[in-house]
Formats: structure tokens, C-alpha cells, sequence
């Protein structure tokens, strides 16, 4: 019995596509941090997913399986929307933070590495980013963070941070003190938005180094 075919889509990877062999796909996702990928039985439904987000096939049910079923009070996350979230390296201290376009996954930024950081600066840098990223754009899409701590404290337009300042983490305090100064100076539409990671699983714009 011959072995039933199947196509490639590649979201995220050294070349974005649809691949009919394995062979090709694995070439554009092995050894690169954060691909997307995932298999189709035809090529117009390969075609057509590549056109949309790669978190509309991937769900976070069958991606994870202790993610529950959203009560109807939580519902779906907005797909035309901002992402974002941080990264902190527990052995480094070093801390950077992105944002993403949740229906496409497209990242729109990137920051850090910075020095002798904490996570908690790193996701509230991420949400004033986004805030100023679609001011920039005349946009009042949403922003999604699974931080509580840090859409606390854009609400009170200042980061309440115990860390102190240091030579190395200088340069991420001078940005932290741009960000607060942005807040107190500029008014936005945006929703603040907590990810529910409990029933859609990961953020978007997670690194994915758990």
C-alpha cells in the first residue's frame, strides 16, 4: 500500500512554505530557535493555512494536554491582536522581551538581550513597546500578557521593581525610566489583556525555552 502524502507548512523557518517532502522541511526548521511548522494531508488546506496563523492549527488543547477546556466567561483570545512576553535567563540574569501579531505570528519586535534584568521589567517593557508600537501605527488592537505583575504596573505607570541598579543593568534602567516617562506622558485606547495560558496554552511570543 503506497504511503499517504503529506505537505509541509513552514511558518516560521529559514524559508516560509509549503514543502512536499520531509526532507525539505526538516532543512528549514532543524536548529532553527522557534519554528513553526506542521503537516497537512492536502495541499489546498496546506496552501490556506499558510495564509493564516500558525496558532489557529495549532491549538493549545492538542498542544498541550493539561491545557482546560475555556469556560465561556474566558472564551478566545482576539486574533487581531498584539502578543507579547519576556524571557529571563535564571543563570545569566539576562532578560529580553518580543511581541508578535497573534494571527499571523509575525514578530513586529524584538529587545535584549539586556544585562542583569528580571522578568518582570522585561514583560512590563514589552507592553509599553507594544502600547507605543501601535500608537506609532494609529492602531488600538489589543495587547496580550500573561504577566499580572506587569499590566499592574502599567496600570499605576511605574515599575515597581525591587532590583537594584548596577554597571551591567544601567542601560536596561535608562530604558525602564523611558518607558515609565511614556506612560505618565501619552494616553492610549488599548486593552490590556491577560493571556489565560491555563486554557489557550503558551503565549504566542514565547521563547520557548521551558
Amino acid at each position: 500500500m503506497a504511503k499517504k502524502r503529506k505537505f509541509y507548512v513552514v511558518w516560521e523557518g529559514r524559508k516560509r512554505g509549503v514543502f512536499t517532502e520531509w526532507e525539505e522541511c526538516e532543512a528549514q526548521i532543524k536548529g532553527f530557535a522557534e519554528a513553526k511548522y506542521k503537516s497537512f494531508d492536502n495541499l489546498k488546506e496546506a496552501e490556506e493555512a499558510l495564509q493564516k496563523s500558525y496558532w489557529e492549527y495549532i491549538s493549545p488543547k492538542t498542544a498541550k494536554p493539561t491545557v482546560k477546556e475555556a469556560p465561556a466567561s474566558v472564551g478566545k483570545p482576539n486574533l487581531d491582536s498584539i502578543a507579547v512576553d519576556a524571557a529571563w535567563n535564571t543563570a545569566t540574569g539576562d532578560v529580553e522581551y518580543q511581541g508578535v501579531y497573534l494571527r499571523t505570528g509575525q514578530k513586529i519586535f524584538h529587545q535584549g538581550p539586556f544585562k542583569d534584568g528580571t522578568n518582570n521589567i522585561g514583560e512590563f517593557l514589552a507592553i509599553v513597546h507594544g502600547l507605543a508600537y501601535l500608537q506609532k501605527h494609529q492602531s488600538n488592537l489589543p495587547i496580550y500578557s500573561d504577566s499580572k505583575t506587569a499590566i499592574s504596573w502599567i496600570k499605576r505607570k511605574h515599575a515597581n521593581t525591587k532590583l537594584e541598579v548596577t554597571p551591567e543593568n544601567k542601560p536596561l534602567f535608562e530604558l525602564l525610566q523611558r518607558a515609565e516617562e511614556w506612560l505618565s506622558k501619552n494616553k492610549y485606547a488599548n486593552p490590556i489583556l491577560k493571556w489565560e495560558t491555563e486554557y489557550w496554552g503558551e503565549n504566542p511570543a514565547d521563547f520557548g525555552r521551558k
